[in-house]
């Protein structure tokens, strides 16, 4: 019997056809439905409103820009200083400032004596997120234009040019960050390269523990290689791989952190507590795909996709803003591990590791995650020992 007699096998084909269908289709509508329309979706992006000017007229224009109709922008009145404060701790997207000598310079224009346009600051956040920073930027710029055409109808200028526009708009980085960080992006790809180590890890512990106890064997080119079969529960197995995923896990996070900020260049501080964060993520990770993978069987290579990367990137908050994902999304990034990774790498690369800056959600979920995918892992191949449904010895 030829081999190639299976692939008139319609089994076969169903089954498979099943399997990569639905992968495409979840992918897709992860990926796409995720992003489609974010503007369309954005809802209460959290922006500072700041009136610092000793006049009248500040208050008036912060006033009539906070009483705009729409929820798509959340204005969070405050102070400059809690603004930026707020700013360096990834709270807010961008700020509007109106400063300190606004109605000194209307009153200016007015007379005839200004030597300069009244100004509004636009501060913006590319660490927050460059996709939630440039939709702050837009928001306050048409906020500011609104604001500079009503105050120009209010005065009496000769010049209609300057009266259609006397406001000008000065922008600025609300806080900087420097040249090796990606526009605010390295946070994400640092954090989504510790769960993809994590996972594809635990793909490779599943298979090679398997294959030292002697239940599967071990292709290496075109050499077969077997050993003697140690008989071992479900949870013995599962205890084996976990053990090596935490060893492991400090071999990796130092690899990982060396290639990002010793040989990429990658600007980063508090290394010692990246390097700690990098390994316990990179071991929860690990462990939870362990967990999956012991309970669904080879199935649970792909549910480890879907939870690690399929739901994950699209909720992470890196390139588009949780203000702007559809409800579902939002719901699935209070949970997803990427999203809690991110939060908690972008505090120690961008916000001195503030703990209100993300590090200590991340820390938190992380803890929590650890120990649900112990408890979930070890609950069930429990209970699969329990029944008698033991790991069964294939034939070469």
């Amino acid at each position: 019997m030829t081999p190639y007699r299976i692939l008139r096998a319609r089994p076969l084909w169903i089954a498979n056809g099943v399997i990569t269908g639905a992968l495409a289709l979840l992918f897709t509508v992860f990926y796409v439905g995720a992003n489609i329309d974010p503007a369309g979706h954005l809802k209460n992006l959290p922006v500072a409103l700041v009136d610092a000017d000793t006049g009248e007229l500040g208050a008036h224009v912060a006033q009539g820009i906070a009483a705009a109709p729409g929820d798509k922008v959340e204005w969070k009145t405050m102070t400059e200083r809690e603004a930026r404060t707020q700013l360096g701790k990834g709270k807010l997207y961008g700020a509007l400032v109106v400063p300190a000598d606004f109605s000194v310079s209307v009153t200016a224009l007015s007379n005839g004596t200004a030597t300069h346009r009244p100004t509004l600051t636009i501060l913006t956040n590319q660490s927050a997120g460059s996709l939630g920073s440039s939709f702050a930027r837009q928001a306050t710029t048409t906020a500011a234009t609104a604001a500079s055409v009503q105050l120009g109808r209010q005065l009496a200028l000769p010049d209609k040019a300057l009266a259609a526009d006397p406001i000008a708009v000065h922008v600025e980085d609300g806080h900087p960050l420097g040249d090796h960080s990606g526009v605010g992006l390295t946070a994400f790809y640092y954090s989504l390269v510790l769960v993809v180590c994590g996972m594809l890890a635990a793909n490779v512990l599943t298979g090679q523990v398997d294959h030292a106890l002697g239940y599967t064997h071990n292709d290496m080119g075109p050499r077969r290689l077997h050993r003697p079969l140690i008989r071992a529960t479900r949870v013995q197995t599962l205890a084996v791989s976990s053990t090596m995923m935490a060893g492991l896990s400090l071999v990796m996070g130092t690899l990982v952190m060396t290639g990002a900020v010793g040989i990429m260049g990658m600007d980063a501080g508090h290394l010692p507590l990246l390097w700690l964060y990098s390994v316990a993520a990179i071991a929860v990770c690990g462990i939870g795909a362990l967990a999956l993978l012991a309970v669904a069987g080879t199935p649970g290579m792909l549910l480890v996709t879907l939870v690690f990367i399929g739901m994950a990137v699209p909720t992470a908050g890196a390139t588009t803003p949780l203000e702007a994902l559809p409800g579902f999304y939002r719901f699935l990034a209070e949970f997803e591990p990427l999203r809690q990774i991110t939060g908690g790498v972008r505090s120690i690369l961008y916000y001195d590791a503030q703990g209100d800056a993300g590090l200590t959600r991340g820390w938190l979920m992380m803890g929590v995650g650890l120990v649900s995918a112990l408890a979930f892992g070890f609950g069930v191949t429990r209970l699969y020992d329990s029944k008698g449904l033991h790991r069964i010895n294939l034939s070469p």
